[in-house]
Order: C-alpha cells, then sequence, then structure tokens
C-alpha cells in the first residue's frame, strides 16, 4: 500500500530539501570567492591582511567590488590594480568582496 502525503507534510518536506540544498551553495560561494581572491595575497598578505600593501580583510560588503570597478574604470590610471580588476567579471568581485569581508 502506498502512503501519500497530505499536503501540508509535502510542503514542509520539500522546504527542509531546498533549506539543507542551500547550505553546499553558501559554502560554494564562500569557497569561489576564497579562490578569487588568492589571487590578492601576494602583495596583501594571507587572508587579505598581512605585510605588505593595504589590508583588504574586513572592509564592508560592497567596498572592495566598489573599489576595483574604480580601477577598472580607469580612476585610478593604469597600475597594476587596473589590469588586475580587468580579469574580474561584476560577479567575480562581488564574490570577491563578500569573502574579504568576512576576512578579520
Amino acid at each position: 500500500m502506498k502512503t501519500r502525503l497530505k499536503p501540508a507534510t509535502a510542503a514542509a518536506a520539500t522546504a527542509l530539501t531546498l533549506a539543507f540544498a542551500a547550505g553546499p551553495l553558501h559554502a560554494q560561494v564562500g569557497a569561489t570567492g576564497r579562490l578569487l581572491a588568492s589571487n590578492c595575497f601576494q602583495c596583501h598578505g594571507t587572508n587579505g591582511k598581512g605585510p605588505g600593501f593595504d589590508d583588504i580583510a574586513g572592509k564592508s560588503v560592497g567596498e572592495i567590488a566598489k573599489k576595483l570597478k574604480e580601477f577598472r574604470a580607469g580612476k585610478e590610471g593604469n597600475g597594476i590594480m587596473a589590469k588586475h580588476a580587468n580579469g574580474y567579471t561584476d560577479e567575480q568581485l562581488v564574490l570577491l568582496d563578500k569573502w574579504l569581508s568576512t576576512q578579520r
């Protein structure tokens, strides 16, 4: 005999399934942001904070992406940061920015 779930139970089961599936997606965004930010560490230190150039760890969300977009637009000249910024899509800048904002 086949058991059928009540509509409310089926909806709850679907919601739980989606909630658990979102966990790996959130982890992937973090992993992708970290991978993208790994290019920054040679100059800005491990996790964006350390000896070298400006600390980029722990900035507010949006601050790094905004600055990189300014570099990309040529507002800071045509230096190394402009060249790095041109290597990222807008989506990648957001992922990188979000990850760096979580670093302390």
